[in-house]
């Protein structure tokens, strides 16, 4: 798992400490009225220079450098706390924000992932990672837990109507990002495939009919206001700008030469308002569900946040070097090309799709509390004939997925 380093101050130690000394708390409540609303208003005609003052003086308090954990208890206070002191609604007032999270070092467990997946006898199996990450995720119990209470919210519909809870499936889906390590979540998330069907159920890994895609797509502004409007997202998206920053000049694509800490960050902004997920199932192109089209003076600002995904050659290079082999030492060398050995093993894992898709429903072994969840669509796995599911079950399934028994494949392979 992940450690955080640094300081090992919080900002919730911070604000205490801040609260029992009485000159540091007065300054920080005149800058919380600075940056409530029109507060500043209220303090007379010299807002401003009390306001600037007021920054200044506290930048060389307790607050300044304190950092939050990501996923923490009272994490939002937390974070609350931190972008008192980072920014500041006020004209003039320019100060940088950056990730509030502590960073991290790389301590992936891997070799623990290998030694689940490498005791199997199906060829198959071994040359496809997707489905090895979800046998990984079958066999620990958080993973298979959290993972399978997200999958309940995003696909349970609403009361009356054709709609999921957004809100819930968001929250399970951070939480299972949030607390599940990563070298499962990631291997879920950014598995290669050759194929559409693999391509396809990876996209499928989030629901995206309910944690991400919609009828029509908003304006990108949409969802990128929502989610500077609250302060987890906010500090999610600035860990990603931070992480995944992007730099012509860096033979990996990424300013801080860590794509460990890239694919971090993107993961934790799945489950808000700007969740991004792959746009197809013919390419490993991420995007978020909006458009830039009708963004009027904010166009420019529109398009940034777009290309951010789009055009993001440190966030592209993470996940292709995590799907060759050249992951865990992109940090010291640049993604190398396609060796011999690994155009092997992706002409074996094309040979492999014929016999997946013959024999895949005799792989199948649905957990008691996935086939709880899922009661009701277990036919399909052995429904060969090509009836149509039940209605119930057709509501949620046919509007959003390519393959029908893909939210099904999703958990229990």
């Amino acid at each position: 798992m992940t450690e955080a380093v640094g300081s090992g101050k919080d900002c919730l130690q911070a604000g205490e400490l801040c609260t029992n000394d009485p000159s540091c708390s007065a300054k920080f409540r005149t800058l919380r009225q600075c940056i409530a609303g029109n507060g500043a208003n209220k303090l007379g005609p010299d807002a401003k220079n009390q306001c600037r003052s007021t920054v200044t003086a506290l930048l060389s308090s307790q607050l300044y450098g304190c950092k939050c954990k990501r996923g923490m208890k009272k994490e939002k206070h937390c974070l609350s706390v931190y972008w008192s002191i980072h920014h500041t609604l006020m004209e003039g007032m320019n100060v940088l924000e950056s990730s509030p999270y502590e960073p991290f070092v790389r301590g992936f467990d891997y070799v623990r992932l290998a030694s689940i997946t490498a005791g199997s006898e199906n060829e198959v199996t071994q040359v496809n990672r997707c489905l090895d990450a979800a046998k990984a995720c079958n066999v620990d119990e958080t993973c298979q837990r959290l993972r399978t209470e997200y999958v309940s919210f995003c696909i349970r519909r609403l009361p009356r109507a054709d709609t999921c809870n957004r809100s819930k499936c968001h929250k399970a889906l951070r939480k299972f990002f949030d607390r599940v390590p990563p070298e499962y979540t990631h291997e879920l998330l950014f598995c290669p495939c050759d194929d559409t069907a693999c391509a396809e159920r990876r996209r499928q890994t989030i629901v995206p009919a309910c944690s991400y895609e919609a009828k029509e797509k908003p304006n990108c502004l949409a969802p990128l206001d929502s989610c500077r409007g609250n302060y987890v997202c906010r500090s999610r998206y600035a860990e990603f700008q931070f992480n995944c920053q992007p730099s012509p000049h860096s033979a990996t694509g990424c300013q801080r030469e860590n794509y460990a800490a890239c694919l971090l960050a993107y993961t934790g902004i799945i489950g808000s308002p700007i969740t991004p997920n792959y746009v197809d199932n013919s390419t490993s192109n991420i995007a978020p569900w909006c458009t830039c089209n009708a963004s009027g003076n904010r166009q420019e600002e529109c398009e940034s946040f777009l290309h951010l995904f789009t055009e993001n050659l440190c966030l592209h290079n993470a996940i292709l070097a995590f799907g060759n082999g050249t992951y865990l030492s992109a940090a010291q060398t640049p993604s190398v090309p396609p060796t011999t050995q690994m155009r092997k093993q992706e002409w074996n894992a094309n040979r492999a799709v014929a016999t997946l898709r013959e024999n895949i429903f005799e792989q199948l072994q649905p957990t008691k509390v996935e086939e709880k969840h899922l009661r009701g669509s277990t036919h399909l796995a052995s429904d060969t004939s090509g009836s149509a599911p039940p209605s119930h079950t057709a509501r949620w399934l046919v509007p959003w997925v390519s393959v029908p028994i893909a939210v099904y494949l999703l958990l229990i392979m």
